[in-house]
Protein backbone atom coordinates (compact mmCIF):
# COMPACT_ATOMS: atom_id res chain seq x y z
CA UNK A 1 0.00 0.00 0.00
CA UNK A 2 1.12 3.53 -0.82
CA UNK A 3 0.24 6.33 1.59
CA UNK A 4 -0.12 9.92 0.43
CA UNK A 5 -0.09 12.80 2.89
CA UNK A 6 -2.57 15.02 1.13
CA UNK A 7 -4.05 18.51 1.38
CA UNK A 8 -7.04 18.77 -0.99
CA UNK A 9 -6.70 22.56 -1.07
CA UNK A 10 -3.19 22.36 -2.56
CA UNK A 11 -2.90 22.06 -6.34
CA UNK A 12 0.41 20.16 -6.06
CA UNK A 13 -1.23 17.69 -3.73
CA UNK A 14 -4.29 17.26 -5.96
CA UNK A 15 -2.16 16.66 -9.05
CA UNK A 16 0.02 14.25 -7.07
CA UNK A 17 -3.00 12.25 -5.96
CA UNK A 18 -4.31 12.05 -9.53
CA UNK A 19 -0.90 10.90 -10.75
CA UNK A 20 -0.72 8.30 -7.99
CA UNK A 21 -4.17 6.99 -8.93
CA UNK A 22 -2.86 6.45 -12.47
CA UNK A 23 -0.12 4.22 -11.02
CA UNK A 24 -1.99 2.12 -8.43
CA UNK A 25 -5.31 1.62 -6.71
CA UNK A 26 -3.69 0.47 -3.46
CA UNK A 27 -3.65 3.95 -1.89
CA UNK A 28 -4.26 5.31 1.58
CA UNK A 29 -5.09 9.02 1.42
CA UNK A 30 -4.08 10.78 4.63
CA UNK A 31 -5.51 14.30 4.99
CA UNK A 32 -2.97 15.30 7.60
CA UNK A 33 -4.49 18.72 8.29
CA UNK A 34 -7.76 17.08 9.39
CA UNK A 35 -6.23 14.03 11.05
CA UNK A 36 -3.03 15.23 12.77
CA UNK A 37 0.25 13.74 11.69
CA UNK A 38 2.02 11.75 14.40
CA UNK A 39 5.59 11.84 15.62
CA UNK A 40 6.12 8.30 14.30
CA UNK A 41 4.79 9.26 10.86
CA UNK A 42 7.15 12.23 10.67
CA UNK A 43 10.06 10.02 11.72
CA UNK A 44 9.10 7.45 9.07
CA UNK A 45 8.96 10.17 6.40
CA UNK A 46 12.38 11.48 7.42
CA UNK A 47 13.88 8.00 7.44
CA UNK A 48 12.41 6.98 4.09
CA UNK A 49 13.19 10.27 2.32
CA UNK A 50 16.65 10.46 3.88
CA UNK A 51 16.07 14.18 4.48
CA UNK A 52 17.11 16.35 7.39
CA UNK A 53 14.00 17.58 9.23
CA UNK A 54 14.34 21.21 8.14
CA UNK A 55 14.12 20.09 4.49
CA UNK A 56 10.42 19.23 4.96
CA UNK A 57 9.56 22.86 5.73
CA UNK A 58 7.50 24.99 3.36
CA UNK A 59 9.68 28.08 3.60
CA UNK A 60 7.11 30.29 1.87
CA UNK A 61 4.63 29.91 4.76
CA UNK A 62 4.19 33.06 6.81
CA UNK A 63 4.69 31.17 10.09
CA UNK A 64 8.04 29.88 8.83
CA UNK A 65 9.20 33.32 7.69
CA UNK A 66 8.21 34.99 10.95
CA UNK A 67 9.21 32.34 13.48
CA UNK A 68 11.63 29.80 12.06
CA UNK A 69 13.74 31.34 9.31
CA UNK A 70 17.46 31.50 10.10
CA UNK A 71 17.02 29.62 13.39
CA UNK A 72 18.59 26.31 14.31
CA UNK A 73 16.51 23.49 15.77
CA UNK A 74 17.43 19.92 16.56
CA UNK A 75 15.54 17.00 15.01
CA UNK A 76 13.11 16.59 17.91
CA UNK A 77 12.31 20.30 17.87
CA UNK A 78 11.54 20.18 14.14
CA UNK A 79 9.27 17.18 14.66
CA UNK A 80 7.40 19.03 17.42
CA UNK A 81 7.11 22.11 15.17
CA UNK A 82 5.59 19.98 12.38
CA UNK A 83 3.17 18.29 14.76
CA UNK A 84 2.00 21.68 16.03
CA UNK A 85 2.01 23.31 12.56
CA UNK A 86 1.35 20.59 9.96
CA UNK A 87 0.70 23.22 7.29
CA UNK A 88 4.49 23.75 7.28
CA UNK A 89 5.12 20.28 5.86
CA UNK A 90 5.78 20.09 2.12
CA UNK A 91 3.16 18.18 0.19
CA UNK A 92 2.29 15.82 -1.17
CA UNK A 93 4.47 13.27 0.55
CA UNK A 94 4.09 9.76 -0.81
CA UNK A 95 5.29 6.87 1.34
CA UNK A 96 5.98 3.40 0.02
CA UNK A 97 7.31 0.30 1.71
CA UNK A 98 10.97 1.28 1.55
CA UNK A 99 11.08 4.87 0.29
CA UNK A 100 9.17 8.12 0.47
CA UNK A 101 9.25 11.20 -1.75
CA UNK A 102 8.03 14.75 -1.80
CA UNK A 103 6.07 14.42 -5.02
CA UNK A 104 6.79 17.75 -6.68
CA UNK A 105 6.65 17.17 -9.58
CA UNK A 106 4.33 14.15 -9.35
CA UNK A 107 6.76 12.06 -11.41
CA UNK A 108 9.02 11.95 -8.32
CA UNK A 109 6.81 9.15 -7.04
CA UNK A 110 7.95 6.94 -9.94
CA UNK A 111 10.95 6.19 -7.69
CA UNK A 112 8.59 4.22 -5.45
CA UNK A 113 7.58 1.86 -8.24
CA UNK A 114 11.07 0.76 -9.38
Amino acid sequence: MIKIFHNPRCRHSRSGLEYLKSKTTDIQVREYLKDPITKDEIKEILLKTNLAPHKLAREQEEYYRKNLKDKNFNDDEWIRIYMENPKLIKRPIVVGKLKAVIAIPPQEMDKLFK
